[in-house]
């Protein structure tokens, strides 16, 4: 037993997958994995000589960016002069999609681009940084369809009208009965005044 304890206090690539498997323990705080500041320092080399400004954001970004998970939903933080903040609860989430370069994919990451029925095309919040980005996103899908009624119910607001699915199914069967059973008998009251003159006769 306390031959295993010093492997779990050492920090690696490996550890974030051993808390995030299957479903973490809320509320979790996450911070990006060191191989964020290594991809962002290597984008930043793209710029030419005016990097640094890049790498200097790269930098406080990275030490700065926080994502608070709990059972109500995700918050993301960054920022040292000009604090900045995204929430977004599970209900409000409609797509989630996984993307990573190249790059990205050495360095065993990827962006998690989570989209709201807002309207616009660009992703509400994109979580980057973490190598355990499947696990994450698996949670985030299972959180949006927990949050959401299923399929062949109705609404809240409709439920509490006092109208059911079945109620409503056996008002239309008793509607249609209805109008089964008045031409029948205005069938009847067609055929009988012939039937009569034939007799007469």
């Amino acid at each position: 037993m306390n031959h295993e304890n010093p492997a779990r206090a050492q920090p690696g690539p490996a550890s974030p997958p051993a808390v995030w498997g299957p479903l973490p323990a809320l509320p979790a705080t996450l911070r990006p994995h060191r191989n964020f500041l290594t991809y962002s320092a290597l984008e930043s080399l793209l710029l030419g000589p005016a990097f640094w400004v890049k790498l200097l954001y790269s930098y406080f970004r990275y030490r700065t960016l926080v994502y608070e998970v709990d059972e109500e939903g995700i918050t993301m933080r960054w920022g040292i002069f000009f604090r900045r903040e995204v929430s977004l609860t599970y209900a409000r989430i409609q797509d989630i999609h996984l993307t990573s370069n190249v790059v990205e994919r050495w360095l065993g990451l990827a962006r998690i681009q989570v989209q709201t029925a807002s309207g616009s095309a660009k992703a509400e919040m994109i979580i980057e940084g973490l190598q355990f980005f499947e696990p994450l996103r698996d949670f985030l899908y299972d959180r949006m369809r927990g949050s959401r009624p299923r399929l062949g119910t109705a609404p809240p607001h409709e439920l509490s009208r006092g109208a059911s699915p079945e109620a409503a199914t056996l008002e239309e069967l008793t509607a249609t009965l209805r109008e089964v059973a008045s031409e029948v008998r205005a069938l009847r009251e067609a055929l009988r005044p012939s039937s009569g003159g034939s007799r007469a006769d």
